[in-house]
């Protein structure tokens, strides 16, 4: 399992995704441009010491990226198709979340298997990206059976 995250606009959010995933012992992706420096202090102050510990890929662009990816890509998206609890994970699932601002472009979106929506309450649009990663992620790990021991 794997978090994608396809050029993210805001620090702190990727910093929080960067600890979820040090935690859970999942691998990051980054796809670039970002919106803000990586060395930006917003992502250290909410990443804390765990975004040290991240293991991170960076690619320069979606090619790059779709070129390395063995795995199948979820993308989490409020144009999904599949609602969460309907989404059946397998090990080596990429999630991928678009950036704050502005999503995923087309020819992305296209690339996706499986387009999830978490389903939120009537006259809400959608959740931050980085609960909305932390909520699909911990879904995807208790169907895998993928969470640390």
């Amino acid at each position: 399992m794997r978090i994608a995250l396809y050029q993210p606009d805001i620090a702190g959010n990727v910093g929080t995704i960067l600890r979820t995933a040090t935690c859970l012992g999942v691998q990051v992706d980054i796809i670039e441009p970002c919106g803000f420096p990586f060395s930006d202090r917003r992502l250290k102050r909410a990443g804390m010491d765990y975004a040290a510990a991240a293991e991170v890929n960076r690619h320069a662009d979606w090619n790059a990226f779709s070129e390395s990816q063995p795995g199948r890509i979820a993308l989490l998206t409020v144009a999904g198709d599949t609602p969460l609890p309907e989404a059946r994970f397998a090990p080596g699932d990429v999630l991928l979340a678009g950036s704050e601002s502005a999503g995923v472009p087309d020819h992305v979106h296209d690339a996706a298997a499986l387009r999830i929506r978490i389903p939120v309450r009537a006259g809400f649009r959608s959740l931050n990206v980085a609960i909305a990663t932390g909520i699909a992620l911990g879904e995807a790990l208790r169907q895998t059976g993928e969470w640390p021991r």
